[in-house]
């Protein structure tokens, strides 16, 4: 299933720019830009699990809020995270107004999970 490979993916991505912001970007950006960074990196991570989970939830379940929600969780990373990122390593403000719309994301993809019929 796509979403089981999209969260190893991101599981891997996620951890290799975490190393990243810990080894490389250290003395490079200040305190608050580091905070970015450590915080696109825990929702990426927590996230991609997530996916993991979307994996196993559709496969036991017919129902295809699992699959909307699959997709909104990616989405919701890649858009979350990622203007986290590019604030972080470039400090332009208006990233800033973007990362709301991955965090809707994430919350719908989780509400829909709530909402499906689970049923093995």
């Amino acid at each position: 299933m796509i979403f089981a490979r999209l969260g190893a993916v991101l599981l891997f991505v996620g951890v290799a720019l975490g190393a990243f912001g810990a080894h490389a970007l250290r003395g490079r950006l200040d305190a608050y830009q580091m905070d970015l960074w450590k915080t696109a990196t825990l929702y990426q991570l927590v996230h991609a699990l997530g996916l993991i989970a979307v994996a196993w939830l559709h496969s036991v379940s017919p129902d295809p809020k699992i699959r909307i929600a699959g997709w909104l969780m990616t989405a919701g990373i890649l858009v979350f995270s990622g203007s986290l990122y590019a604030l972080a390593l470039t400090g332009i403000k208006v990233l800033g107004a973007v990362t709301p719309l991955g965090g809707l994301c994430l919350l719908a993809a989780w509400a829909l999970i709530a909402l499906a019929r689970l049923r093995p």
